[in-house]
């Protein structure tokens, strides 16, 4: 298998811990009580998601395309 680079988006769950997004892979997400099992179980539920998509024969989006950027807005 070839390592793919998944950009991945983290935010603090108001209850606790954090929950974890992969823009790149619609509806892949998973949370964590610490920010490093957070990432452990996001990557996790990315491997099982390309698993999914390549037995189905679905192409797998590819990952560099997804950018990550900010935006400053005033209110």
């Amino acid at each position: 298998m070839k390592p793919m680079d998944f950009k991945v988006v983290l935010e603090p769950d108001p209850d606790g811990g954090y929950v974890v997004i992969c823009p790149t892979l619609p509806g892949c997400y998973s949370q964590g009580d610490s920010l490093d099992a957070a990432l452990d179980n996001i990557r996790e539920a990315i491997k099982l998601c390309v698993e999914d998509m390549k037995e189905h024969g679905e192409p797998v989006p590819d990952s560099s395309k997804t950018l990550v950027g900010s935006v400053l807005v005033t209110v």
